[in-house]
């Protein structure tokens, strides 16, 4: 009899119990799961160099190596675990295979959240001994929270429109199925394996089994947030259509003047939410923020004529920004985990500790001249990395806001010295203050290192912003010709 499949793939997320679903698969005589195989930062499992001879810098130059080195393990058939951030060159390919069987484990978010927010505290991401258990509250963060929700949702979303076209299902494992030893020897049974099991491996325990309203330290605030969610979607037209929606938590609403600001991320969010806190006298902190989507709604049916805007930085000035504070510097407000990928996997030169005196215009230009040459491949989906929103078009952006409706007003930031008062006076503010400047980046400026080969990189790599938004050749800080 042929075999139905060659390999399988576990859909799944951090704290959804996929560790304890795979120590399961690997029980079965004829299956493999060799873990995280696609987590961009490592292989498999932390401090692991390879799988099946195929290394992490193999793996990222040909994906689909690592697959075929999976589909040709003799005697088994084997597995891999993917989340949703793990390299997406590897989801078309599984999804396009008729012969990938797909594992789809599930858990309620709320629950997933509060254990992931638990396990950072601790540090305890598994447990084998009960006595070594470690405890703590979470805190609930509601931003954060609907961040959460709001990635499970789409990724659920891309992977039932995908089934769906291309006419195959999935074997749906909830979390709460894992410890029934039926479900399990069925999903067995449907990957085409045999052998069963007598009983289900008790090595890894459930850390955190009190309800969810108790292992948080302000309960209070949870239940407010999931009061105001619209889980039913009772507001949206129905839409499968793979999608990224807007930011809802990222908006910022004045208190007194109706103004909503919908920040580009790599832009001058500080200066323009400084600006706005004192057109209403308050502390940036006092502006509305963290809204979901109910919140939004009530807000603009109780500031009827309120006005919103964004702002668009120029891609040179934006993107030497984050590379700046995301990147180059090390703790505070850089991605480490990505920071640490680029040194090691595509060889950036980035001093290891961050720059220091030694720290030359000469490595600046370098080491932003192969950022660039990173972001080209990322951009367009050839890395495992994240396309993360700081360096993302903005058009892509604008394109997302449009789900809950685009900003009436859209700013560059070398006008927002004029626009914005001018703005908040049609608005009734008769003496607004005017919006300070970005602060330089540092160790160096761009215009220390700018010239036509840098010019070439990046309008080639925002091309579709140069062209929508008609941004010319940068010149200047945060200026263009």
């Amino acid at each position: 009899m042929t075999a139905t499949f060659d390999y399988f793939i576990v859909f799944a997320e951090m704290r959804t119990g996929s560790n304890f679903l795979e120590a399961n698969l690997n029980a079965f005589d004829g299956l493999a799961c060799h873990g995280e195989a696609f987590n961009p930062h490592f292989i498999g499992y932390p401090n692991q160099d390879s799988i099946l001879g195929i290394t992490q810098n193999m793996r990222e130059d040909n994906p689909a190596c690592l697959i075929a080195q999976i589909k040709a393990d003799p005697g088994v058939l084997g597995g891999f675990r993917y989340f949703h951030d793990h390299d997406p060159r590897v989801l078309d390919l599984a999804l396009e295979d008729p012969r990938c069987a797909k594992v789809v484990l599930t858990r309620n978010p709320l629950d997933s959240y509060v254990s992931w927010k638990i396990a950072k505290t601790t540090g305890q991401w598994k447990l084998t001994n009960v006595k070594r258990r470690k405890e703590a509250l979470a805190r609930f963060d509601s931003a954060e929270f609907s961040h959460h929700v709001e990635a499970l949702q789409d990724f659920q979303i891309t992977l039932l429109n995908r089934l769906q076209k291309s006419g195959q299902t999935a074997f749906y494992v909830a979390y709460e199925d894992l410890q029934n030893l039926e479900v399990m020897n069925g999903l067995a049974r449907w990957l085409g394996v045999g052998s069963q099991l007598e009983a289900l491996d008790d090595s890894l325990k459930r850390q955190n089994p009190a309800p969810v309203v108790s292992k948080v330290e302000n309960p209070a605030v949870m239940e407010e947030a999931l009061a105001g969610m619209d889980r039913f979607n009772l507001s949206r037209t129905p839409n499968f259509e793979p999608r990224r929606g807007p930011s809802v938590p990222g908006y910022v609403a004045g208190v007194v003047t109706p103004l909503l600001y919908l920040p580009i991320k790599g832009g001058p969010e500080a200066e323009v939410t400084a600006w706005m806190a004192g057109l209403d006298k308050v502390a940036p902190e006092g502006l509305i923020r963290k809204m979901n989507q109910k919140q939004l709604r009530q807000w603009k049916r109780g500031n009827p004529g309120f006005r919103s805007f964004t702002v668009l930085r120029h891609p040179a000035a934006r993107v030497h920004s984050v590379f700046c504070r995301r990147i180059l510097q090390k703790g505070g407000d850089s991605y480490g985990s990505i920071r640490e990928t680029l040194r090691r996997q595509f060889k950036l030169p980035l001093p290891k500790d961050g720059p220091d005196a030694s720290y030359s215009k000469a490595d600046h230009y370098a080491a932003f001249a192969e950022f660039l040459t990173f972001l080209r491949a990322n951009l367009a989906g050839q890395t495992s990395v994240r396309v993360d929103a700081e360096w993302a078009s903005q058009s892509q952006a604008l394109s997302g806001f449009a789900e809950l409706g685009s900003p009436d007003l859209v700013l560059r930031e070398e006008e927002l010295a004029e626009a914005l008062p001018d703005l908040a006076q049609k608005l009734g503010r008769s003496a607004p203050g005017t919006p300070s400047g970005a602060e330089a980046d540092l160790p160096y400026r761009l215009d220390e290192i700018w010239d036509a080969a840098l010019e070439k990189q990046v309008s080639t790599l925002y091309q579709r912003d140069y062209l929508l938004f008609g941004f010319g050749p940068w010149r200047g800080e945060r200026g263009e010709a």
